[in-house]
């Protein structure tokens, strides 16, 4: 029996890691190797529901294991993989896809915001792919999945697909509870702070890859609210904006919202917004010069992901077999 817990998680490499994904997820898998058996992975699988360009997508996938290494994601103490490289992933999708109803995907709140966002390619992997991320997780049985709080939904969903199919033929899958951190859990947009910050608002969007000085100027323009107060003050329903500057310097700073509002009382956002992002350029300066590094070494990551898959794929194949006993496919 293992010893640790186990916890897995992916990002699609369908565009550059920002500042959301750091501090909402990839910061907190890194702190907690030593506690958990972890997996993680590049879900290329999933980005292709959108039409992407190939070159592009080997290039973004491998910037982005550099990026989870340079994150501080040890591989000796990680599992480091690319999902497309365990053909399991795919195989079990499929299975899944036989036990999640069309209700259910129907109801997925994604699927409705990337249709109405790509009218022209509503495919039908768009439609099931909650499927094949219940198969991400499902595959190694992991005890915990770290989520923000908008993809609740879909480990909702993994545990309902979990529970019919444990429900007609045993105790095949163990049913994960997501693990969502409190500080740092959901970053806005620097432009929108009513949206969840994201790729495809390069403006409102802090990358790790991004310069200093992009850095600075994105956070000297970022939106705070028009009172007349100009204080800084935690209150999320009236300062929605304030409140967001003020997760993120506690995020990187490691203070709590009352020690934040003590540093800058008397000072207004002329003050606050460039100190800001001093504390974002600081906290993501060695990220940025490790992942350049890394990538110069091309030969060293490919050797991360061969190895990192050839460990996941044991895992999943110890699973996908049980699943296909219970079936009633025939033995390989």
């Amino acid at each position: 029996m293992d010893e640790k817990k186990r916890m897995l998680s992916g990002i699609q490499p369908s565009g550059d890691l920002h500042l959301g994904n750091y501090l909402g997820a990839i910061r907190n898998w890194a702190e907690r190797a030593e506690t958990f058996d972890c997996y993680y992975f590049m879900a290329d699988l999933h980005t292709i529901t959108v039409r992407q360009t190939p070159a592009d997508l080997r290039r973004r996938t491998l910037e982005q294991l550099a990026q989870y290494i340079a994150c501080g994601l040890d591989p000796e103490k990680n599992t480091l993989f690319v999902q497309s490289h365990v053909h399991q992933h795919a195989e079990l999708g499929w299975v899944l896809n036989c036990y999640t109803m069309f209700g259910e995907l129907s109801r997925m709140t994604q699927f409705k915001d990337k249709s109405a966002k790509n009218a022209e390619n509503i495919n039908g992997g768009l439609f099931t792919y909650p499927a094949l991320m219940a198969a991400d997780i499902l595959l190694y049985q992991p005890d915990f999945v770290p989520v923000g709080e908008d993809q609740k939904q879909h480990v909702e969903l993994c545990r309902d697909v979990a529970n019919r199919f444990n429900g007609i033929y045993g105790d095949v899958f163990k049913v994960p509870e997501p693990f969502i951190p409190e500080v740092g859990a959901r970053v806005m947009s620097l432009g929108t702070p009513e949206n969840k910050m994201s790729k495809s608002d390069p403006a409102g969007c802090v990358f790790l890859m991004d310069k200093p000085e992009d850095i600075l100027r994105k956070f000297k323009r970022a939106v705070t609210d028009c009172d007349t107060e100009r204080c800084v003050r935690y209150a999320p329903d009236e300062k929605p904006g304030v409140a967001n500057l003020m997760g993120i310097y506690a995020a990187v700073t490691g203070m709590d919202y009352a020690a934040v509002e003590r540093e800058f009382e008397g000072q207004g956002y002329g003050a606050f917004k460039p100190r800001v992002g001093e504390a974002v350029v600081e906290c993501l300066r060695p990220i940025r010069e490790e992942t350049t590094r890394l990538l110069a070494d091309k030969g060293y990551l490919e050797s991360v992901y061969r190895a990192g898959a050839e460990r996941a794929g044991y895992m999943a194949e110890k699973t996908l077999r049980k699943v296909y006993k219970k079936v009633g496919f025939l033995a390989r």
